[in-house]
Order: C-alpha cells, then structure tokens, then sequence
C-alpha cells in the first residue's frame, strides 16, 4: 500500500513539473545605445526580429519547394546565403528586373514568374521592410520613422500573405507550398510567423505615432502644471 501511495506521488510531481521553455534574453550593453532613444531602440529591435524572421520564412519555404532554391545556388544554405546577402547589401535581384519595394514583391507573386520564386518572395519582403524604414535596419537619436509608412509595411505583408495562400499559377497550382493543412496533420508554423512580423511592425507603427503625441502632451503638462510643481521654501 505505501509503494502504491509513494508511486502516485511520484507520477504528480512528474505531472506537476515545469516544462523549460527557454527565458527571455537582452542584447550585451553597447556604446551605440548612447545614442538611441526607447522608440529607437524599439524599432531597431524588431527591425532585427523581422529580418530573422524572413531568414526563418525563407527556410520553411525552401524546405517545402526545394525546385527553388537549386535556380539559384547548390545548397539551400548558400541560396539563403545569397538572398540575405543581396537583400541587405541592397543589390539588384536579376530575376525582379530591376524592380525594387512593392514592385518587387507583386512580380515575386505573379503567376508568369519563373525565377527562384522563394527567394525573390523573401527578398522583394525584406526590401519593402527596409524602405518603410527608411533604409536603415539600426536607429539613432538623429533617425525618424514615418509611422505610416510603417503601418502600410504590416498591411502589404497581410496582402503578401494572403495573395500566396490563394493564388495559383498557370498551372493551377499554388504560387508555392507553405502553410500544410490535412486529415493527419496541421503545420500553420508559416502564417504564425508572418503574424509575427506583422505584429511587430504595427507596435513600431503605433509606438512611434504614440510618441509624437505624449511629446505634446509632455510640452502641455509642463506649461499648464510647472508653475504649481514648484518646491515651496522650507526657512
């Protein structure tokens, strides 16, 4: 009876054991965060999550259409290599034509497209990300973002997301296998990340219009308040 009760113990405090889940880590302490405010160091970090995300995107795509990346280099990880490298570096995609942004990404999603379809997708994504950002993936104190133009880069990545869960090429297949849904099966780990992203952009964008306005309302509260916060003599 009591290696019974010991046994049933045993199994709750398995049971009731914590699942590590990993904690959340901060970047080590550098100079150059003398010189960013709290929205730019926001933005600059999610700036540095959304580009790890694409890298993240851009696998699960290859993994799952591996015709594309061999139209652009001999491994999966050098074509990722690749399109990180010409993303950043802001160099011309040949497949895109030259196109750049918003123009890059609708010939990326277009039926008739024959190139690397996964990489000029992540890298017309990650040029559209850097252009509402004014080109810059760190931000200073010396730095502004348009809020807006921020706000319109989540919303072109909802559109994106969408035109490639439904479009379909000349073949009347989809423009590439991401999201997989089945009887046996569900791996929605595409459009969780997408979700990330957009959700990241849209706390830059809210951030930033959010700072403008309680700067005005800091300016309001000092003129209408100063005069009645003053320390009254003591001798």
């Amino acid at each position: 009876m009591r290696c019974a009760w010991g046994l049933a113990l045993l199994m709750v405090g398995c049971a009731s054991a914590p699942t590590p889940h990993g904690k959340v880590q901060g970047d080590a302490f550098s100079m150059q965060e003398m010189l960013q405010s709290d929205s730019n160091r926001i933005a600059t970090l999610a700036m540095q999550e959304n580009l790890d995300s694409l890298m993240r995107l851009m696998d699960k795509l290859y993994q799952r259409n591996p015709a594309e990346w061999r139209k652009t280099a001999a491994s999966r990880e050098a074509a990722m290599a690749h399109v990180r490298s010409a993303m950043l570096g802001k160099q011309v995609w040949p497949a895109l034509q030259a196109h750049r942004d918003v123009m890059a990404l609708s010939k990326a999603l277009s039926p008739d497209f024959a190139g690397d379809r996964v990489g000029a997708f992540i890298y017309a994504m990650g040029d559209m990300l850097l252009t509402s950002h004014g080109g810059k993936t760190s931000f200073t104190l010396v730095d502004s973002l348009n809020p807006q133009h921020v706000y319109n880069a989540a919303r072109n990545v909802e559109i994106a997301n969408w035109v490639l869960n439904h479009r379909k090429n000349a073949q009347g297949q989809p423009l590439l296998l991401s999201n997989h849904i089945s009887a046996q099966e569900r791996n929605l780990s595409f459009e969780r990340e997408m979700g990330k992203v957009i959700a990241r952009l849209d706390l830059v964008a809210s951030f930033g219009t959010e700072r403008v306005r309680r700067s005005a309302i800091g300016l309001g509260q000092s003129l209408v308040g100063g005069p009645l916060l003053q320390f009254l003599p003591v001798r």
